[in-house]
């Protein structure tokens, strides 16, 4: 009879909640509010609808840069997506877990994806991969994510800016987390969320400011060394990945967005974090503003944020591969598991710059 009753409860609830929706006619984005029913009771199987949805308050963003017009944002006509994380911060005396939640938010893909690119060297180089974003919150803290964290994931529409908000509490403790009053940047891939800046208001489209001779068709793309820099210093020289480390092997359907399928053969090669960790530790300033630029002989590039490298949860990792024998792509290339397209696979590797300054 309590079952009955329950699912009985459980149903008008349900029906309640479809009619109020009917009646009002509105945007999905207005529907997940504090008042959005959720599952006292666990009768569903959804272990993310057990909490008290919570609003959070949101200012317009104004997005400048690399575009043809600075614009404001209209969420108005936006989907609203949502994300699980487990959102951890460094402290003194180790990783501090801050808490479990669903977000409710505007994924950055749909943000920008109208808007009308305006590169600053566009004439040297075309391609989009040498383009991040730098997002800033009231405070004046920045983030920088790279267009291929946007873009070109297997897992789209994870990066968000946060409008609800909803705890995921553990069944036995019942550890109510503390939950922000301010919209919030979340970026799901991330281990150490110290990118999930509140009360973001202003984006910036850049591209990676310097320049390098672009020769397409160049043959063969050999490049016998990579070059190491930080801020521009060479920190180090390598001509073949280090023996020391770790050897994996990645298998994948390799998609190109231009030529399409490339090779259904694996990969074999070192973590690229595995190489550049011991040059970058692990803070916040790099993980929120890191930059890595890897550069080919042929002058094509691509841009990936430190914390896309170094700091991920989805073991989506990023491998370097080192193929001496192969006279027209090697001695290196990179292979990126987190990406769907091969754009960013690029070969004859010459150079790879990080940084953290102001660009």
């Amino acid at each position: 009879m309590k079952n009955f009753l329950q699912s009985l409860m459980f149903i008008l609830l349900m029906l309640f909640f479809l009619f109020a929706c009917n009646d009002k006619n509105e945007n999905h984005s207005d529907l997940i509010t504090s008042n959005h029913f959720y599952d006292t009771l666990d009768l569903t199987n959804d272990f993310y609808d057990n909490a008290e949805t919570i609003d959070l308050a949101i200012q317009p963003i104004s997005i400048e840069g690399e575009i043809e017009n600075q614009i404001i944002t209209d969420f108005s006509d936006l989907p609203l997506r949502s994300v699980i994380v487990k959102e951890t911060v460094i402290a003194k005396d180790g990783d501090k877990f801050v808490g479990a939640y669903k977000y409710y938010g505007y994924s950055l893909y749909d943000i920008l994806n109208n808007l009308k690119l305006n590169k600053k060297n566009s004439e040297e180089f075309n391609p989009i991969i040498d383009l991040y974003v730098q997002i800033e919150n009231d405070k004046g803290e920045k983030v920088n994510i790279s267009w291929g964290e946007i873009y070109y994931p297997n897992h789209l529409q994870e990066i968000i800016i946060a409008k609800h908000v909803m705890r995921i509490v553990p069944s036995k403790t019942k550890n109510l987390w503390t939950v922000p009053k301010q919209s919030k940047l979340i970026v799901a891939s991330d281990l150490i969320t110290e990118r999930n800046i509140l009360n973001p208001v202003k984006i910036t489209v850049k591209s990676y400011p310097k320049s390098f001779k672009t020769i397409k068709g160049l043959k063969p793309l050999y490049s016998s060394k990579i070059d190491l820099y930080n801020e521009n210093e060479l920190i180090e020289t390598i001509t073949e990945n280090p023996k020391e480390l770790q050897i994996e092997t990645f298998n994948t359907i390799f998609y190109g967005r231009g030529r399409g399928i490339h090779s259904t053969q694996p990969f074999t090669g070192i973590m690229l974090k595995d190489l550049l960790i011991k040059h970058t530790n692990l803070t916040q300033e790099n993980i929120r503003k890191g930059i890595f630029l890897i550069t080919a002989k042929d002058g094509y590039r691509g841009v990936f944020t430190y914390s896309e490298i170094i700091n991920r949860n989805d073991q989506s990792e990023i491998l370097l591969i080192c193929s001496k024998d192969d006279k027209d792509i090697g001695n290196f290339r990179l292979f990126p598991a987190c990406d769907f397209f091969s754009d960013r696979a690029i070969k004859g590797i010459t150079a790879i710059y990080f940084s953290v300054n102001e660009k």
